[in-house]
């Protein structure tokens, strides 16, 4: 137990103030920060020994307070939080930005014809559906059927919702039709998480006291989390998909874009990574990672019981996911 620097440090909270908005900023600018999708395997096993010794009591010879911090990072860059288990690559948050600035900045380029609607609203939702997945709340495993049936009417209500949106726009002005991907991508979010996080509906997601302490599953506190993931993606979306089709549809008129037309999905790509960077954390700070409730807006019997087993708690938290 030796080591320079104290064993009360609590890594189990984020460094900063999550009851802020600036507090969680700092936070997820950290856990999004696209670095870390390059980091090693060995970089990463090394950050959860780290921060799995120090929880027990074990510190590091020379490990300042800054590298444990780094490490904690590192760990819930690339840990699921309830499951403890390393997630997909492109899962992870640090993966949203250079993936998202790909596929929709291909999404806002290739959208004049039904079959590039499709492929690029197919390979986004696919993501989307890795990226739910990946990112849940809870720790209760998802069958291979549970998954595969989710994803296949995710991914199909989102193919449909932007065939239909884009259909609607034929005869409307061209900067219009620029904007069905966003219209798409924000219904489609709405069918997409859901789907993916349908068991947390039907069976609830852990609930804790202040302590940490599980006092059971809610799908009062699951209906609560996905709705909040569900506004920070559509917010995610709207810098990246808003914007960048603006300023393109008045570069697109220069005759410098007219000579060099190939640099269309170049640019187009560079600006949405541009908003991405920015919005992607700022959008998943909008709500706090450990959401909470009251106790009276849980479902009646669990309200029961939490009165029984734990009288003086009356807010309970629990895991939002991202």
């Amino acid at each position: 137990m030796s080591g320079d620097i104290p064993l009360n440090i609590n890594i189990k909270e984020p460094r900063w103030d999550q009851s802020t908005f600036m507090g969680r900023a700092q936070h997820f600018f950290m856990v999004t920060d696209p670095r870390n999708v390059l980091l090693s395997s060995e970089v990463l096993e090394d950050a959860r020994v780290t921060v799995e010794n120090y929880r027990t009591g074990i510190v590091k010879p020379g490990l300042t307070e800054d590298q444990l911090w780094r490490a904690k990072y590192i760990y819930d860059s690339a840990f699921h939080p309830d499951t403890g288990e390393k997630m997909l690559l492109v899962g992870r948050m640090s993966a949203q930005v250079p993936m998202n600035m790909t596929i929709t900045g291909c999404m806002l380029t290739f959208y004049r014809t039904t079959p590039a609607v499709v492929f690029w609203q197919w390979v986004n939702q696919s993501f989307n559906a890795v990226v739910n997945y990946t990112n849940r709340s809870g720790d209760a495993p998802l069958t291979v059927n549970q998954l595969g049936a989710a994803y296949v009417s995710a991914t199909t209500g989102a193919v449909i919702t932007a065939l239909g949106l884009k259909s609607l726009t034929k005869h409307l002005p061209a900067i219009i039709g620029r904007f069905v991907p966003f219209a798409a991508v924000a219904a489609a979010n709405c069918i997409n998480i859901p789907f993916m996080r349908q068991r947390e509906l039907k069976h609830g997601i852990p609930i804790t006291d202040a302590e940490g302490k599980r006092l059971g599953e809610s799908t009062k506190a699951a209906q609560q989390a996905i709705v909040q993931v569900v506004v920070s993606r559509i917010g995610m979306a709207v810098p990246a998909m808003a914007i960048p089709p603006v300023i393109m549809n008045a570069l697109e008129k220069k005759a410098f874009m007219k000579r060099f037309p190939v640099l269309n999905a170049p640019v187009q790509v560079g600006l949405v990574g541009f908003c991405l960077v920015f919005a992607t954390p700022l959008c998943c700070a909008l709500f706090p990672q450990k959401s909470s409730m009251k106790v009276s807006g849980l479902e009646p019997e669990l309200q029961e019981r939490i009165r029984q087993s734990s009288p003086h708690t009356t807010t309970v938290y629990f895991n939002k996911g991202l």
